[in-house]
């Protein structure tokens, strides 16, 4: 006669190989959309660092150069650039799989929250990075350029620099533009209320500016780029807290999740 417990034991152990059997799955169709969108541009990595180098190329002085410091930089930086498109462009590809690994494991209400959620994620940290490169770039590198000419310094970088700084550029502001979505989450899942909101909005205010200070150049203005479009979004978020969390009360769970 057989061991309950050892039967049981026996079925959470296949279980979880079999959860882990799917993730690897899940990975690995992730990781070949990514490589397949990379393969698809990898004959324009030139041309797509270039697109990135804009910005600053506008802005150096009249035959102004990006140098190269490193042997094997001028290569691999551009495959870099084209990697990290690719991977934004795929980055549907990659939720879905998220999102089909832990959907079974939702309630039917959280179903219904995630898809907007992924959608609306994914659209304001390419709106974020948007407005890095049409407004934040070209800005900060003029007003670089400005301080450099009574200086009589040659503006210039290196490509390796370049890459790392804009990086930094977009994650952050890809990050700050998803401020309405915390904002809401927050207020949805009840940890903060909107009266509570608005009463931590001074501390908000100058948490952005300390952010803003860390994260752009040490000027004022490019400061001022990063930290009022966080105090505006934070703002927005609240307006769509009111609106979402009026209009969609949050759902009693059910006692035990779907199967």
């Amino acid at each position: 006669m057989s061991d309950p417990q050892q039967s049981q034991d026996e079925g959470t152990e296949e279980t979880f190989i079999s959860h882990l059997v799917e993730l690897r799955d899940r990975i690995i169709r992730a990781g070949l959309a990514v490589i397949v969108v990379f393969i698809g541009l990898v004959y324009w990595a030139p041309d797509i660092f270039r697109l990135l180098a804009r910005p600053l190329m506008q802005n150096l002085p009249k035959d102004g150069k990006m140098i190269v410091t490193d042997v094997t930089g001028s290569f691999f930086v551009p495959m870099k650039v084209t990697m990290l498109v690719a991977f934004v462009i795929a980055l549907p590809i990659v939720l879905y799989q998220i999102w089909a690994f832990v959907a079974p494991g939702l309630y039917q209400h959280e179903k219904k929250l995630v898809a907007p959620l992924v959608a609306s994620s994914y659209t304001l940290f390419l709106c974020g990075m948007a407005f890095a490169y049409f407004v934040v770039f070209p800005t900060i590198f003029r007003v670089m350029a400005h301080y450099n000419a009574p200086l009589g310094a040659e503006m210039t970088t290196d490509i390796n620099n370049y890459l790392s700084f804009v990086l930094t550029m977009f994650i952050a502001f890809g990050v700050t533009f998803e401020v309405p979505i915390v904002v809401v989450l927050l207020v949805r899942m009840n940890v903060l209320t909107i009266k509570k909101l608005k009463e931590i909005r001074p501390y908000v205010i100058v948490g952005a500016f300390v952010i803003s200070a860390v994260v752009t150049p040490p000027d004022v203005f490019s400061q001022l780029i990063l930290a009022i479009p966080l105090i505006v979004l934070y703002e927005a978020g609240i307006i769509a807290a009111r609106l979402f969390v009026g209009k969609q009360p949050v759902a009693i769970e059910e006692a035990s999740p779907p199967n």
